[in-house]
């Protein structure tokens, strides 16, 4: 697993650290960039300097914190017993995801679907297995992850979203 810690001294760091406190809390269209800027004590023109807009810098932001959730995926479902048990390994990651966004407060960020059309890396990983059935299932159980996050940002015990996701009776093909 990854983390990555910015320069939290420079100005790009700082703001990539307030961009991640403040796109994991509210809404990218919440979010203005003279508070972006003012929570990173730096102009606004540093944020057009070293990301080129609002969207470019939450995209920095986004990409760092969606390859950490994914690390943790992953490592759950490798670390699944026994192996050819998926139901159980994907249903592990999901609650090991889910507690980690909600402890780092990436509820946002990781509540939203990625913009654009790059892909979903969350509904890919997700949904690795039989190609007839994994794709559908993968965005079905990525959308039923992001809305437990959202469900939390929106005020719902993160018990009660957890236990959501643990109601789940995956039974994957094999």
């Amino acid at each position: 697993m990854r983390d990555w810690i910015p320069v939290s001294t420079s100005p790009k760091g700082r703001l990539a650290l307030a961009a991640v406190r403040e796109f994991g809390a509210r809404r990218f269209d919440e979010v203005r960039v003279g508070e972006l800027a003012a929570a990173a004590e730096v102009t606004t023109g540093a944020i057009y300097h070293h990301f080129g807009s609002k969207l470019g810098l939450y995209a920095f932001v986004r990409e760092d914190v969606e390859r950490r959730l994914l690390d943790r995926l992953e490592g759950a479902i490798a670390a699944a017993q026994p192996a050819s048990d998926r139901s159980s390994a994907v249903s592990t990651a999901l609650l090991v995801g889910f507690d980690f966004a909600v402890r780092e407060g990436f509820l946002r960020i990781l509540g939203e679907p990625p913009p654009g059309a790059a892909g979903d890396r969350l509904a890919e990983l997700l949904g690795a297995g039989p190609a007839s059935v994994s794709p559908v299932l993968g965005r079905m159980l990525a959308a039923a992850w992001r809305a437990a996050l959202v469900a939390v940002a929106d005020g719902a015990e993160p018990k009660q979203a957890r236990a959501a996701l643990v109601a789940f009776d995956l039974r994957l093909p094999a």
